[in-house]
């Protein structure tokens, strides 16, 4: 599906032009309502930063072809679908860098059938488009959770489109929610499976971790038993090695507001560990604010560890742990009003960063959780590169995956998660 905006978020590069001087290029939808031969096309002007491109400079790639102004104005067989992606190639003074740009767009289609002269029709749009750094990254891979796109995930884009934002950003994993987005969970039809590996080495995105639930309150009258529990693990664990995750994130009700998991949990697990080697699947529960990592939950789990001596029972560490400063948002994720209060889990934690050292040879998977990046690539709650410095100092190469839980306004989620793997690649390569 194509973006509402003119203006793609999709498809935004730094590139080098044939002539060897750098350009920006970015995909924009046809703004008309119907189809047009490509001559009609009578100039696309680019502002970049305020600063304008004229249309004379612009190049515009229809199916493939690219054409220069000139050569939009005489093609014979040229066209733009509606449904097509037009890219924009501008030429620039000096290289783009990873960062925001504010681009603007006026795209002019002359309509014949429209009495000159009003016949030209211009088309203008705005919109941030967010750079990558292209240099090579070491440590850590990068990943998204579809949970970035919750509201805007079976409403305004597919689940391919979502592994193509994904695969745009140059990230490689993808972590998924067993009851958000396998179709007829726990039973995905063979046809749904087929079309999941097919979308997997379109866009060649590795499955990560698949997010579960052990819901120990199922029933009003009587919680889960540990076999129940285990049967609920067990029945993940088949499905995450049926479409080809390394891990499982079984959540287990709580008990405490500080997140004590159900006492079924060591029991259920405990009976669910021959399936999980044998299958290869590794089963991490997560830490979670407001649980710090020094706190008799982690610390639990890392006994249990210790005692079984297991290699497929680890942590899921959530970075919304080390949030340093508040989120004023509400519980339905909207502006806080004033006076109002914010929940105690949207309060920063701020469990300091050096913890990790101690326990990273327990840490299978990491949870980049974030609220907002500004136009400077600032993550305004999370200390990304202290988390960073530690994660490479220690040699800790698992999946950092992205999980949005800012403000739920529409394409939003594809914007931020996109600048924060901006800044991640750029601290990733130094």
């Amino acid at each position: 599906m194509l973006d509402t905006n003119v203006i793609q978020s999709r498809g935004c590069s730094a590139v080098t032009l044939a002539d060897g001087r750098p350009g920006l290029q970015f995909k924009v939808r046809n703004p008309n309502y119907r189809g047009i031969q490509a001559s009609l096309l009578i100039g696309v002007d680019v502002w970049i930063n305020g600063n304008k491109y004229p249309r004379e400079v612009v190049l515009v790639t229809l199916q493939d072809k690219v054409y220069s102004h000139n050569e939009l104005q005489t093609t014979v067989t040229g066209r733009w679908q509606l449904d097509e992606m037009a890219t924009i190639t501008v030429p620039l003074e000096k290289a783009a860098t990873a960062g925001v740009y504010q681009v603007d767009v006026t795209i002019n289609i002359r309509r014949p059938y429209i009495p000159v002269p009003y016949c030209d029709s211009p088309f203008s749009s705005s919109a941030k488009l967010v750079v990558l750094p292209n240099h090579a990254i070491s440590g850590p891979q990068l990943g998204v959770s579809t949970y970035s796109f919750t509201n805007d995930i079976y409403t305004l884009m597919s689940l391919e489109d979502v592994m193509a934002d994904i695969a745009d950003m140059q990230a490689t994993g993808i972590e998924m929610l067993s009851e958000g987005n396998i179709q007829n969970y726990p039973n995905p039809s063979k046809e749904w499976q087929n079309n999941w590996f097919a979308l997997l080495d379109k866009y060649q995105l590795k499955p990560t971790n698949l997010g579960t639930w052990v819901d120990t309150k199922m029933w009003s009258h009587r919680d889960l038993t540990a076999e129940e529990g285990a049967q609920q693990i067990m029945q993940d664990l088949r499905i995450a090695k049926q479409l080809g995750f390394s891990s499982i994130r079984p959540k287990f009700g709580v008990i405490s507001l500080d997140l004590i998991p159900h006492p079924i949990w060591k029991e259920a697990v405990t009976r669910s560990l021959d399936l999980a080697e044998q299958l290869g699947i590794v089963i991490c529960p997560e830490i979670h604010s407001p649980t710090p990592i020094k706190h008799p939950v982690t610390q639990d789990y890392i006994k249990f560890i210790e005692d079984t001596k297991t290699d497929y029972f680890k942590l899921i560490i959530d970075t919304g742990i080390f949030q340093t400063t508040p989120v004023d948002l509400n519980f339905d994720h909207q502006k806080l009003q004033e006076g109002e209060m914010r929940p105690p889990f949207l309060e920063p934690l701020a469990a300091p960063v050096e913890d990790l050292r101690e326990i990273i040879q327990h840490v299978h998977f990491i949870q980049s959780k974030f609220f907002e990046v500004d136009d400077q690539l600032n993550d305004l709650h999370v200390p990304w590169e202290s988390i960073i410095k530690v994660l490479k100092e220690e040699n800790w190469n698992g999946w950092l995956s992205s999980e949005y839980e800012g403000l739920r306004q529409p394409y939003l989620a594809k914007d931020q998660v996109r600048r924060q793997h901006a800044l991640l690649r750029t601290l990733l390569a130094k």
